[in-house]
């Protein structure tokens, strides 16, 4: 029979946990549940690192932590701080007992690991520490001096693109703060720019994470309705452990809904890896490169057991996920046959203080059969980044906008669905990647296509964890299909890319590869030639179809019935939190009434190059791209326009797509 177990902070854990005696703390009803179990969780705030230290036992006995109906309980990684003293002017300094910490002091634990970037060895190190004054965090800077007068940030360069972007707030960028660690206690430097700070709320992080199992295996956890906010998350690259501020801690079955996740160090929400598998080992060891390393971590993993019935198959749906300094959900292997639906992704990596090569409002490696679905992400630097075996992948419905960068897709083999979408970012769609789905989207910035040879990548037997074989990304093998293309950046969406990166604001990007397989096979059908020769420079086959060019976006050279629209425009107008919500605005011209097409089939859509897998869902059955931005059901019999919306007309339109 289940319990409910009530916990507020007016209660003792030596209390029975019934609604008229709550115990006081999360950690003293997750000891106590058992499967089946719910803990009501009452108005309040509770500082403490829950770790829950018993699995669920299946969709139906699953361990249940929850808001209280109608409460809005605080879960925190932080603590308060008193006793500043002013030094001069705006500049506070605390000295903060280390035994506040215990064994894990922030303020003294780097931002480091596999592919963080800094400007050379000798620069200065960011840290895992933050303070807050009323919620909202500071700047680090890396000396005293500079706490005294910072000058507000205007712009930040993006690093990947080369290209200015504007900050966010730029006279929040002169709240900072500077951090000495000694023996007995960590000094913090603060400058709150006219804020008294023992008049106001002062914390700073002390906890890794918020809720997350110190073991494996923690199965069927469900979290509700909760705030979760303040940890000390550290740099979380496919290579190494990947704490979150919350997560499963390689797991299976676990549920995150309903909740508002902020102000994680680095990740919010892991699904990632564990850390025997790899544990920064390229950055530590300096022998090897890093993508060495995380092809080792997969074959690592299938032997302490990474597959469909012990790992993954988790859901994070319907949360606010926001100001993050790496990512919103990460995940490498642990994130396997999930479902990630729902979501507003916010103000991911705006901060800047940091950079490496694992961001992103969502950034997973390895997603087998995960599908995102149905999630806002905007004012993040880079909002999907889907990195190695993007295989039975689908990222569906999505809204992408004010991002500097939408979805990059990178050395993967598919097969994997990209349909029904807005991308509406100035870089829409970075394909460094074979076997996609492009179906049906809305692009409104630039499109980039790159191969990379020297990175031989995995591909699975479909819907397992068994790896088939590897092979080299030589790009292709993509079908472009029901697409609107409107962008006007160009080139220009890159300072300065690399040679070997084709930019376009169409499937221009695809120039030079044959289009279908018997083109292809012409190419290579020399039995005169040995291997190495017949296949060299041949360019995997493309398959594109029937989408609609405006504003003098460039076609893939051989495609089948484009439709060039001349003038066209389209905008994503007011936000979120609006009544009338985000709204999608269009000026088509008559033309695009000639844009339409049958509702695409996985069979239409051949197979997979190298994995030789065809167009499925997870459980296996053909994959249509048949369900619209807005919800609405497509006949399988029945023509519709070019993309996200089956009632786009020609002329003007206005649409509510969040």
């Amino acid at each position: 029979m289940s319990t409910i177990l009530h916990v507020s902070p007016t209660g003792s854990d030596s209390a029975t946990g019934d609604e008229g005696s709550p115990m006081r703390t999360i950690n003293r009803a997750a000891r106590a549940a058992m499967p089946g179990d719910t803990v009501l969780i009452h108005e309040g705030v509770y500082r403490e690192w829950v770790r829950p230290p018993r699995t669920g036992r299946g969709e139906d006995r699953r361990i249940t932590f929850a808001a209280a109906p109608g409460e809005h309980p605080v879960l925190k990684g932080s603590e308060p701080v008193g006793g500043w003293e002013r030094e001069s002017g705006p500049v506070w300094r605390a000295e903060i007992p280390n035994a506040l910490f215990g064994d894990f002091n922030p303020f003294a634990e780097q931002v480091e690991g596999d592919w963080i970037v800094y400007p050379s060895r000798e620069a200065p190190r960011k840290h895992l520490g933050e303070v807050y004054l009323d919620g909202k965090s500071l700047y680090e800077v890396t000396s005293r001096a500079e706490v005294d007068a910072p000058a507000p940030r205007t712009e930040d360069v993006d690093q990947w693109t080369g290209v200015a972007e504007p900050v966010r707030d730029p006279e929040r960028t002169r709240y900072v703060w500077y951090a000495q660690v000694g023996e007995d206690t960590t000094t913090v430097w603060a400058n709150f720019q006219g804020a008294d700070p023992n008049k106001s709320l002062v914390e700073v992080n002390v906890r890794r994470s918020v809720f997350y199992p110190a073991s494996h295996h923690i199965d069927y956890i469900t979290v509700r309705g909760l705030e979760l906010a303040h940890a000390a998350t550290p740099w979380a690259p496919p290579t190494a452990d990947q704490p979150g501020l919350i997560g499963p801690n390689w797991a299976k079955g676990w549920v995150i809904e309903d909740c508002d996740i902020h102000d994680a160090k680095c990740s919010a929400v892991s699904l990632g890896k564990e850390g025997s598998s790899g544990a920064n080992w390229a950055t530590e060891r300096l022998d090897r490169p890093g993508y060495q390393y995380q092809l080792e971590a997969v074959f690592s993993a299938l032997r302490i057991g990474w597959s469909k019935e012990l790992i993954g198959g988790h859901t994070v749906r319907r949360n606010r996920i926001h100001d993050c300094g790496q990512t919103g959900i990460v995940g490498h292997l642990g994130c396997v046959f999930s479902v990630i639906e729902d979501n507003h992704i916010h103000h991911i990596a705006t901060k800047r203080e940091f950079y490496g090569y694992e961001i992103g409002g969502i950034k997973l490696h390895a997603a087998i059969d995960t599908v995102i679905r149905h999630n806002l992400i905007e004012d993040c630097t880079l909002g999907t980044w889907l990195d190695w075996q993007a295989q039975g992948t689908r990222v569906t419905r999505n809204v992408y906008r004010c991002n500097t960068r939408d979805l990059f897709i990178e050395v993967s083999h598919g097969p994997y669905i990209v349909d029904h979408n807005v991308l509406a970012s100035r870089v829409s769609l970075e394909g460094h990647s074979q076997g996609g789905a492009y179906l049906n989207n809305l692009v409104l910035g630039a499109v980039a296509n790159q191969p990379i040879i020297e990175r031989p990548t995995p591909y699975h037997l479909p819907h397992t964890t068994q790896v088939a074989g590897y092979a080299a990304i030589r790009g292709g093998d993509d079908r472009y299909i029901g697409n609107i293309l409107l962008s006007t950046t160009g080139e220009d969406a890159f300072a300065d890319p690399p040679a070997h990166r084709k930019v376009s604001d169409g499937t221009a990007v695809l120039d030079g590869h044959p289009h279908g397989v018997e083109a292809y096979l012409a190419q290579v059908d020399d039995p005169s030639q040995g291997d190495h020769v017949r296949f060299e420079g041949v360019a995997l086959p493309v398959h594109v179809r029937d989408n609609a060019y405006g504003n003098g976006a460039p076609a893939y050279e051989a495609e089948v019935r484009p439709v060039h629209l001349g003038r066209a425009r389209a905008r994503l107008e007011g936000d979120a939190d609006d009544p009338d919500g985000i709204c999608l605005v269009t000026e088509l011209p008559e033309g695009f009434a000639g844009a339409a097409l049958r509702t695409v089939a996985g069979r239409d859509l051949g197979r997979a190059w190298y994995p030789d897998a065809a167009y499925e869902n997870p459980d296996g059955t053909e994959a249509f791209a048949d369900i619209d931005l807005v919800g609405e059901a497509k006949d399988h019999d029945a023509a519709y326009p070019a993309g996200p919306l089956a009632r786009l007309k020609a002329g003007s339109g206005r649409t509510r797509i969040w």
